[in-house]
């Protein structure tokens, strides 16, 4: 910062001690401390605010590049899907089937393949069966 040596320092003492006298000098030299801590702190204040408005800046930047490439991922994505729906569109339409009837009859999958044939009757169940399966037994007492 200064380039200040030690002899510089004692001669400025020397002056100061002479200028302001022994008794001020204490006094005077503690104002001094005061105010250049406060400007060290300015300083250091300036300097933090500074880095982090380049931090602020080069963080702008960097969000900018991260939405510019989701941008471009997205518009990729989309003309893929686009791509691929066209092409499954133009499969369908080769595949649709031609204005002759088929051959085999057509099957409703809601149509019960069992109507024609009953389920078997249910067998009389034992007494012990037909108990719900949550029902306790009564409590056993012990004779004494």
């Amino acid at each position: 910062m200064f380039d200040i040596g030690f002899s510089e320092l004692l001669v400025i003492a020397i002056v100061a001690l002479i200028v302001i006298g022994p008794q001020r000098l204490p006094r005077v030299a503690r104002t001094l401390g005061h105010l250049f801590g406060r400007m060290q702190r300015y300083v250091n204040d300036v300097k933090a605010d500074i880095s982090r408005e380049m931090e602020l800046d080069e963080l702008k930047k960097m969000q900018a590049s991260m939405e510019e490439t989701a941008r471009t991922m997205h518009d990729s994505v989309r003309q893929g899907i686009s791509e691929t729906e066209g092409e499954l569109n133009k499969f369908a339409q080769s595949v649709q089937p031609s204005a002759q009837p088929s051959a085999q009859p057509k099957i409703d999958p809601y149509d019960d393949p069992f109507a024609d044939n009953p389920p078997p009757p249910a067998t009389p169940a034992s007494p012990q069966a037909e108990l719900p399966l949550d029902a306790n037994p009564p409590p056993v007492q012990k004779q004494a």
